[in-house]
């Protein structure tokens, strides 16, 4: 895979993959993070690519300024957890806590990204651990272990050998919402696949997993615009 930039301003960079199974040129901007993947068909001169890229710019960036402007994470930022909107605010505590009205951090500004973000983090394998092991018990498939990344092209995975790997963004969203992405890797754990059968398993975990799907589809970008810093 190779980098073009397109010109303009701003620049915005292209992913170029070449691809055995392309047919024709085709961008794809992802909604989570509106990073852009131009597909080119293997032997096509990549000239040829770079002109369709160029007569595309207009749509590109129309496309990306429809996502959410990414935030800096800092005193002041309303940043969402579990769902409620809470203002990150300096208070008289050693390390992050939430309350009912702020998310309280220590006042060191330089600190504060990564405070929120540690929090987070453990807020997240504590609710996803939990969510998991009820729901491999009520499928009767155990898990092997839990992973948390900070990933862009996905929720949730699950691996043939059992391992689940989720984002830690899953705290920001609703409950439920985690709930249910928790329930859809534990239901791969039985199918490993997106067919009907699969589905059937996801809706004996959680009967109304639709709305908390839609609910993701929809907000889900959202929650990747907060930035927290290297």
């Amino acid at each position: 895979m190779s980098e073009y930039f397109l010109s303009g301003d701003p620049p915005v960079s292209i992913s170029v993959r070449r691809s055995a199974r392309a047919r024709r040129f085709s961008l794809r901007v992802s909604r989570l993070d509106g990073t852009v993947t131009l597909s080119v068909p293997r032997r096509a001169p990549l000239s040829e690519a770079v002109g369709f890229a160029e007569e595309k710019a207009e749509w590109i960036r129309k496309v990306r300024a429809g996502f959410p402007q990414p935030v800096p994470v800092g005193l002041g930022t309303v940043l969402p957890f579990e769902g409620r909107n809470l203002p990150v605010t300096a208070g008289r505590v050693r390390s992050a806590v939430v309350t009912d009205e702020a998310f309280l951090v220590p006042g060191d500004p330089a600190r504060v990204a990564a405070q929120v973000a540690a929090y987070c983090k453990i807020a997240a394998r504590q609710r996803l651990q939990s969510a998991c092991e009820g729901y491999a018990a009520a499928l009767g498939r155990p898990f092997k272990a839990i992973t948390l990344r900070d990933t862009r092209s996905r929720w949730g995975s699950c691996t043939p050998d059992g391992k689940l790997m989720f984002s830690w963004r899953l705290v920001m969203a609703p409950p439920d919402v985690l709930a249910y992405v928790a329930a859809h890797e534990v239901a791969h754990l039985a199918e490993m696949n997106h067919s009907p059968a699969f589905w059937a398993v996801v809706a004996r975990l959680m009967p109304d997993h639709a709305r908390h799907r839609q609910w993701l589809k929809r907000n889900g970008s959202a929650l990747h615009r907060f930035q927290f810093g290297a």
